[in-house]
């Protein structure tokens, strides 16, 4: 026999008392503290010892029984099975490491380009609109829907899209489905392994990963002031070319009309397919927004890509693709088996708050928001660095690149940032080479406007 050691907390209402008993058992047969073979007390002279009931007693015993940590011997008891070696104390000290370390990372004022202002969100409206669909669809709800996406909501978006952005679709034409990457991987399926990608560089990276992992060939195509340097992409093997026009990722900049139409003549040219990823398209902090690529395509060349995540919230998951008439023929024939990767009920949701208008103001709410914080920033970036800093691609979008002219590198700017409290990120990630110059990516979205002023002020005491 063996002491036991545990005290049952019969105050915790988040854990049940056999839950305890069961996690007491089963730490210390890992651990090797209850060796194998080892008799456990009888569930009553266990229940007497430690004041608890009988019930409670078995309930942890066959727990431990269902996962093979003990044995029920005929009218002789319980005994600890033999195990193989477990060594779980460096995991746990691994695990309790992590979770110390993201405490410590959510207590930073976090310059991230990937989060919104969620505190803007119409959770009260959004909120609404889900019950109404419930109450309108609820049986259809449990059913699996349209393989390219709600009817419904690709009428929306398909208006949506000509009145905001000058694209020419019909629903039929739109794919909805769960973000870029996933969009990139059915347009390899469907454009074909001889496809050659040519995709900006600097680029969003993920695009890049999914091509690589899919053993797609790729060719990394120049930026000019311009964007994508034509030229270079002329002089490659590329037949596709991934662009981000409206707001370049991560630079910033925005394609003009010049470019956009040596791109389109250069998609003819070469019987290739160009695709639009509208990133932050909606946002644009000076002017109007320029309208799309695809508008200005009379050849059907141009695939466009949008999302939801930006100007709505991240967790949905809802993105959309307009494919040209021929390629939407295609995909019908071949990949209309892909179950849709988005729920049903969000995309009913999504409709019915565009439909009754909703998506239009909370749009035209955010856009004003985030003009403001792209002030603040800019300001507090004057005030605090003057001349010692260079600001890229503040016209658009919510992120902007800060060139930092102190001597020091990339990693040596992020950790003397980390220093302070300010978690900001890298840019070299978004490179098929090292670059001399380290830049710095500053996201604002998911900021207070005193966070974003607070953090700028802790960066000039990092980085001066």
């Amino acid at each position: 026999m063996f002491e036991i050691t545990l005290t049952i907390d019969k105050t915790n209402k988040d854990e049940a008392l056999y839950v305890q008993l069961y996690k007491y058992f089963k730490t210390e047969i890992q651990n090797g503290q209850i060796k194998a073979g080892t008799k456990l007390p009888s569930k009553r002279k266990l229940a007497v010892h430690l004041g608890i009931g009988l019930n409670t007693v078995d309930t942890a015993y066959q727990q431990l029984m269902a996962e093979g940590y003990v044995e029920s011997q005929l009218r002789k008891g319980f005994y600890v099975a033999d195990l193989e070696p477990i060594s779980p104390l460096n995991e746990q000290l691994h695990v309790a490491e992590v979770m110390k370390c993201s405490l410590h990372e959510r207590n930073k004022i976090d310059y991230n380009h990937g989060r919104v202002d969620v505190d803007a969100f119409p959770h009260a409206v959004w909120k609404k609109c889900l019950n109404n669909t419930l109450y309108l669809h609820e049986r259809e709800m449990f059913m699996s829907g349209d393989p390219q996406g709600e009817w419904g909501l690709r009428t929306e978006i398909s208006s949506y899209l000509f009145q905001s952005r000058g694209v020419r679709c019909g629903a039929d034409q739109i794919i909805i489905g769960a973000g870029t990457q996933y969009f990139i991987h059915l347009l390899r399926l469907l454009l074909g392994n001889e496809r050659i990608f040519g995709l900006e560089d600097p680029g969003f990276h993920r695009v890049r990963e999914v091509l690589g992992l899919e053993g797609a060939d790729m060719a990394f195509i120049p930026l000019d002031e311009s964007g994508m340097s034509v030229e270079s992409l002329k002089e490659s093997a590329a037949n596709v070319a991934y662009v981000t026009p409206s707001h370049q990722f991560p630079s910033g900049m925005i394609m003009p009309i010049t470019r956009r139409v040596e791109l389109l003549n250069w998609a003819v040219e070469k019987s290739g397919f160009i695709i639009e990823d509208d990133y932050d398209g909606e946002f644009r902090h000076t002017g109007k927004p320029i309208p799309s690529l695809q508008g200005l395509d009379t050849n059907g060349k141009v695939i466009y890509l949008g999302t939801f995540s930006k100007s709505l919230i991240p967790s949905i998951r809802v993105g959309y693709m307009v494919l040209p008439k021929e390629l939407a023929y295609q995909y019908k024939e071949k990949l209309i088996g892909y179950k849709q990767t988005v729920s049903r009920l969000i995309q009913e949701t999504l409709c019915l708050f565009m439909k009754n208008g909703h998506w239009e103001r909370h749009l035209n709410k955010m856009r004003t928001i985030y003009r403001k914080k792209n002030k603040v920033l800019l300001n507090a970036i004057e005030e605090c660095f003057h001349d010692r800093v260079a600001v890229i691609g503040e016209k658009s979008g919510l992120h902007i690149l800060l060139k930092v002219k102190n001597g020091s590198s990339e990693s040596e700017l992020i950790q003397k940032a980390a220093s302070v409290g300010v978690k900001v990120h890298p840019t070299s990630v978004y490179l098929s080479k090292k670059v001399k110059e380290p830049t710095i990516l500053i996201g604002y979205g998911g900021l207070t406007e005193r966070e974003i002023e607070e953090g700028i002020r802790l960066l000039k005491k990092a980085w001066l």
